[in-house]
């Protein structure tokens, strides 16, 4: 009895230093889980650029099975800010629903708007697809682009894009070019442009127009679009931040 009357007491006070040290140590676990929990957060939303409607407004226009380099390029360019630091464009994604697309390398990319509540542009990128018969027989993108285009200040199409600005109807008269080996079909198809030679022509432009072969040349056509809005030494400037320069000299 003597022995079981210790062993009590001795219990109680082990489980109560216990729960002690449990208490001192959830404070701690507490903070490392806020920390992270901020961390987490800061990551979702620190690189969200606002949106000002001050500020010209580049639209990248997206549908499945787009080349997705012809949709990178032009955000790439466009997102950099100044040297200082300076938010100088918005840059949105459309498509025609809010569904993500799906691009020809499998990625899924979720639009900023919609066909439907897309802001004013002040320039629209048209990429292409290796496969343009759905995009240009789908009306609702076609119109799209005629209506955007009376308030563009630039047009921009990349590749087989070009088959959606002779579908559009909005550059007849004007030069264009498209991906390297498909000029004559487009010839053939939209009579009214001015297809350049792809094989000697790698970027054209013609009045707010302007076209390239695609793929990494589209990176020569957002340039060239954010020269004429900005200036060359803040072309220059986005050139060093992607490290263009390395692409052009680099050595084994």
């Amino acid at each position: 009895m003597t022995t079981f009357r210790i062993i009590i007491p001795m219990l109680f006070a082990t489980i109560l230093i216990g729960c002690n040290t449990e208490k001192k140590t959830n404070p701690e676990i507490e903070n490392i889980s806020h920390t992270e929990k901020e961390t987490d957060t800061d990551t979702l939303t620190k690189h969200l650029k606002p949106f000002k409607s001050e500020l010209p407004t580049i639209g990248l226009l997206m549908y499945n099975g787009v080349l997705q380099s012809e949709v990178i390029a032009a955000s790439d360019v466009f997102a950099k800010p100044t040297e200082d630091g300076t938010q100088l464009f918005n840059v949105v994604s459309i498509a025609e629903t809010k569904n993500p697309i799906t691009t020809e390398e499998g990625m899924h990319f979720v639009p900023d708007y919609t066909f439907g509540n897309c802001p004013k542009l002040t320039v629209l990128f048209v990429p292409s697809a290796y496969d343009m018969y759905a995009q240009i027989h789908n009306e609702k993108i076609v119109d799209f682009i005629r209506e955007k285009n009376k308030e563009t200040q630039y047009t921009v199409s990349n590749c087989a894009g070009a088959q959606l600005i002779g579908a559009s109807g909005i550059a007849d008269g004007k030069k264009i070019v498209t991906w390297i080996g498909g000029g004559e079909q487009l010839q053939k198809d939209y009579p009214n442009l001015k297809v350049q030679n792809d094989s000697l022509v790698t970027y054209v432009e013609d009045g707010k127009f302007s076209s390239s072969n695609g793929n990494l040349a589209s990176y020569i056509s957002a340039l060239n679009v954010l020269e004429k809005m900005t200036s060359l030494e803040h072309r220059k400037f986005v050139e060093s931040y992607l490290y263009l320069d390395r692409l052009q000299n680099w050595k084994e």
